[in-house]
């Protein structure tokens, strides 16, 4: 997968900050969907890679409970995590166990649960 992450950052549209990001969620059912992360000068506007892979699989007809795992690279020295947001995207969607495998650019893996990335997710219990 790594090898698949790496080639994959090439397509991140990264003019302002250069940090590439790029992200593979598997289906249960093996398909993979990639993502990579836009930046946009309104950086709140930016989209990042994580969220982008999720939409691409829910775009065709994926949803909650479909996901087995999500893979995320990003070409820093150091293994990242995913942001808040993503988080709570990934905590919507996937099992709580299900794993989110970290890369840095040097091949070093984290592997985490969605739970342990995101213990106390905001979900629909929080709106009423």
């Amino acid at each position: 997968m790594f090898e698949k992450l790496l080639e994959l950052q090439k397509n991140s549209y990264v003019p302002l900050t250069g940090f590439r990001t790029s992200a593979i969620a598997l289906t249960k059912d093996g398909k993979g969907f990639p993502g990579v992360n836009v930046e946009n000068p309104s950086f709140r506007d930016g989209m990042c890679a994580e969220q982008n892979a999720i939409a691409a699989a829910c775009s065709a007809g994926y949803g909650k409970g479909d996901f087995s795992m999500i893979y995320v690279m990003t070409d820093g020295e150091k293994v990242s995590t995913p942001c808040f947001l993503c988080r709570q995207v990934i905590a919507e969607l996937f099992d709580p166990n299900s794993s989110v495998v970290c890369y840095n650019k040097k091949g070093e893996v984290k592997v985490y649960t969605v739970r342990a990335l995101c213990p106390d997710p905001f979900d629909e219990s929080d709106l009423g």
